[in-house]
């Protein structure tokens, strides 16, 4: 019988959602982080549920040639990054992989088409948002060790774009450990333009407003609002979600600064934004206005309720846009949109589990889906952004 601790060799087939190796050895089902497709491994189980065992690395007996060397030298302790052990066509592959894994098992969807996926230009020093985590008491500033609240020390991230790679050294040369209240302090950053905002609960600064500028549109925000974290891949990720969209109404739900309803209402006679943070309407807000759009109309309120709010008032929607946070979209959400029946939805996701999830009960409802196609929009990681357009 086996049990934790105990050391067995294995061989990766593939890798699966949350971005685990899967290996079969002695009558288990067994996960590793930190594998490629490919490995011969010895591992350490350190947790056994029934035949599913999940291990960590003990030795790399053979490494596979998707494996390549980590460019940081904090990996396998950071919990931030976890593929990169892998070349970057093995990360994209894998990232397709996870994808149709989850249309599969989660959402009992038999899509047959290739699932293209649109590579970013840069794999490394592309990320222009960070959440950084500050051990007061300690004096330790950086992100989570894996598995656990401990912080790491980081003195360098190689995902970081440079300017947000400058901001961390020098928060690090002079921080104000006397002016914090709190043992762990959360730090956000965003950079856009040679630009960067950085905020915190217990860092008594203003906080700089940012603008970056993508195929004519202009969007204002700071690092209090969420906004995508990899620059090169926006203009993309905008164009796929939108496709060859226009008609009289559409809605973006979720829709944060305004990423997608600026575009929307160069297309559509009318465009309505909802979204439940403040700050970000704020900045929708004043993003179509300074874009002279006046046929947007945003609304600050959690998506849900005022979907319930105005299911009735709402007839003949052309166009939908949902871009909800990683938990998904809410099934009461999902369940007026059916009520509603729009003629077309462009599901936006970071999270392939959750979207497979919906886009069951929306496919089980008289959708088809036209196309899915996925962005890597987060590279050395195994998250990946998915761009579902259905129809009715």
């Amino acid at each position: 019988m086996k049990q934790n601790n105990q050391i067995i060799d294995v061989t990766i087939e593939k890798i699966v959602p949350n971005g685990f190796g899967l290996a079969f050895a002695e009558n288990l089902t067994v996960f590793v982080p930190l594998s490629a497709k490919g490995d011969r491994l010895r591992v350490r189980i350190n947790q056994l549920k029934g035949k599913t065992a999940f291990a960590e690395i003990v030795e790399i007996l053979e490494p596979s040639s998707d494996r390549t060397e980590p460019r940081c030298p904090y990996f396998g302790r950071c919990g931030g990054c976890n593929f990169q052990q892998m070349t970057y066509a093995a990360q994209l592959e894998a990232k397709v992989g996870i994808v149709q894994d989850c249309l599969t098992r989660i959402g009992r969807i038999n899509y047959e088409r290739e699932i293209s996926i649109v590579a970013s230009p840069r794999d490394y020093e592309y990320r222009s948002r960070a959440s950084w985590h500050l051990d007061s008491r300690e004096k330790k500033f950086g992100y989570f060790q894996r598995k656990s609240h401990d912080i790491i020390d980081v003195e360098t991230c190689p995902i970081l774009a440079p300017e947000l790679e400058q901001t961390l050294k020098s928060f690090r040369r002079n921080p104000p450990w006397e002016s914090f209240w709190s043992k762990i302090v959360e730090v956000e950053a965003a950079t856009a333009g040679g630009e960067t905002s950085v905020y915190s609960a217990e860092i008594i600064e203003h906080v700089r407003e940012i603008s970056f500028t993508t195929n004519g549109e202009k969007y204002f925000y700071d690092a209090t609002s969420f906004f995508q974290g990899n620059s090169y891949l926006i203009e993309p990720l905008i164009e796929i979600a939108l496709g060859a969209a226009s008609g009289k109404v559409a809605l973006d739900l979720y829709c944060g600064v305004g990423l997608f309803t600026l575009p929307l209402a160069r297309r559509f006679e009318t465009v309505v934004g909802v979204e439940g943070s403040e700050q970000a309407i704020d900045f929708a807000e004043k993003n179509a206005e300074n874009a002279q759009l006046s046929n947007v109309k945003f609304h600050r309120e959690d998506v849900s309720d005022w979907l319930k709010e105005n299911v009735e008032n709402l007839k003949n929607l052309d166009f939908v846009l949902l871009d909800p946070p990683r938990t998904g979209t809410e099934r009461e959400t999902i369940e007026n949109l059916l009520r509603l029946k729009p003629k077309q939805i462009s599901y936006v996701s970071c999270e392939p589990s959750t979207l497979a999830r919906d886009l069951k009960v929306l496919c089980d409802n008289g959708y088809s889906i036209d196309s899915i196609t996925a962005l890597d929009l987060f590279p050395q990681t195994h998250h990946v952004e998915t761009v579902v357009r259905l129809l009715a």
